[in-house]
């Protein structure tokens, strides 16, 4: 795509967003508020490999935690197969700018909504079952013996 020639690739599957999360782990942010925030990115950036995980029917937090046991910054966890592969050998990739971007606009939500007072959220509604069809109608009274 144009965004991969224009940045680059990275590996997909959200390992690059999980691997980058590993950057932050003893950093010290001087107060307690950032290192909360620290916190809460972090968590954040781990988010994405475990939904995808939990949503193959694996245990996300054991698909982190692997992943995290080892080094190799390409390596990811293929929901097709249900392995651990190369994830850029696999062609398992994300454009840079994307995921760049992704970041950024989720790091703005996350910023605005920590200054404001009231935030406005849809209330999902629950759908009604269709009412059933007329079904079988039976015969025509009336038709001679014809129902």
């Amino acid at each position: 795509t144009k965004a991969a020639v224009e940045e680059g690739i990275v590996p997909g599957g959200g390992v690059a967003l999980l691997y980058a999360s590993r950057k932050l782990d003893g950093m010290d942010l001087g107060n307690f508020d950032q290192n909360v925030g620290k916190d809460i990115v972090q968590q954040a950036l781990r988010m994405p490999i475990m939904a995808i995980a939990q949503n193959a029917g694996k245990e996300g937090a054991v698909v982190v935690e692997h992943l995290l046991k080892q080094d190799d910054e390409s390596m990811g966890y293929n929901a097709q197969s249900g392995e651990f592969v190369d994830m850029i050998g696999s062609g398992i990739i994300d454009p840079t700018l994307v995921v760049r971007h992704a970041l950024a606009d989720a790091s703005s939500v996350a910023s605005l909504m920590t200054t404001t007072e009231t935030l406005v959220t849809e209330i999902p509604e629950e759908k009604k079952e269709p009412a059933d069809g007329m079904g079988g109608m039976g015969g025509m009274g009336g038709m001679g013996g014809m129902g």
